[in-house]
């Protein structure tokens, strides 16, 4: 495979990674949030057994494997429950870009973690990042005050999961980084996440439950979104293998822009001016962040 193939593919699951909040969303309108998320982490785990060799547990070093399952299962978790627990789809929207704090949240933590050195703009970084946020929630950047926290109280668990989860996921990333050795452990940690949603699952939930839930239409939602979850992480991971990791790095912080796009298609949902002028200032902040830290 060449690099410029391989850097394609890694372009193609940006576009993928557009779409995973939507998709999560539309699986948590056919079964629930919390039987959606197990059904989604299930189906995308067998596709991604498909594509991605399965790790050999035994070689890998013990503390780190429990470190990253814990905070890459903690995350996922995170992640879909607040999405489907959101009560809308403005909402929705609201909380996935609340997601993507956690660009600028790993190269916090790297300089702490993994002794990155950073440049002056990091702080102008993270302003405009949860600036970002606020125009996001709020409407109106900080004067917007009132509308954040009215949106907030409106739904707290799902901004606060949305929220611990950019910080859980900044972590694995420099986890990972530092104790990994390179290591491609995606397939056991969805596998991991899957069980863990069942068992929440059938603590809330009876099994006539699960099953009145599977028709056609669900099960088709279900493939549509798992396909895109597993072909999102299964070509990231060949693309950064064998492609030109920086660019596509530097590709990835447009991320929160294309999945608002992308959402705005599938939920059609109502936006007015505040969210976009948020979403871009949380992809500025993202690509500051980025150049700020200082790479040999």
């Amino acid at each position: 495979m060449t690099r410029k193939f391989a850097n394609f593919l890694g372009i193609i699951s940006i576009l993928v990674f557009g779409l995973v909040v939507s998709a999560i969303r539309l699986v948590s309108e056919a079964f629930g949030a919390e039987i959606g998320a197990a059904f989604l982490y299930t189906m995308s785990s067998l596709f991604l057994l498909s594509f991605v060799k399965f790790p050999k547990i035994k070689d890998i070093s013990k503390i780190y494997l429990l470190m990253a399952c814990f905070l890459f299962v903690s995350y996922e978790i995170c992640f879909s429950l607040a999405i489907g627990f959101s009560h809308n789809h403005r909402q929705t929207m609201e909380i996935g870009a609340i997601n993507y704090l956690w660009p600028c949240l790993t190269v916090l933590f790297s300089i702490f973690i993994n002794g990155e050195k950073s440049r002056w703009f990091i702080i102008p970084a993270f302003v405009c990042t949860f600036w970002g946020i606020f125009w996001v929630v709020g409407g109106k950047g900080i004067s917007g005050i009132t509308g954040l926290v009215e949106n907030v109280s409106s739904n707290p668990i799902s901004y606060i999961l949305m929220l611990t989860g950019a910080f859980l996921w900044a972590l694995y990333c420099n986890v990972t980084r530092r104790y990994g050795n390179g290591q491609n452990l995606i397939s056991f940690f969805f596998i991991m996440t899957a069980i863990v949603l069942w068992i929440k699952v059938f603590q809330n939930h009876t099994v006539l439950e699960v099953k009145n839930l599977i028709n056609l239409s669900s099960i088709t939602t279900l493939c549509f979104s798992s396909v895109i979850m597993a072909g999102g992480y299964a070509l990231w991971n060949i693309a950064v293998l064998r492609g030109n990791i920086v660019l596509l790095a530097t590709l990835s912080n447009f991320i929160p822009i294309l999945s608002a796009l992308l959402s705005l298609v599938l939920l059609s949902a109502s936006l007015n001016y505040g969210f976009w002028v948020g979403v871009v200032l949380v992809t500025l902040g993202s690509l500051l962040g980025f150049f700020a830290v200082k790479r040999s």
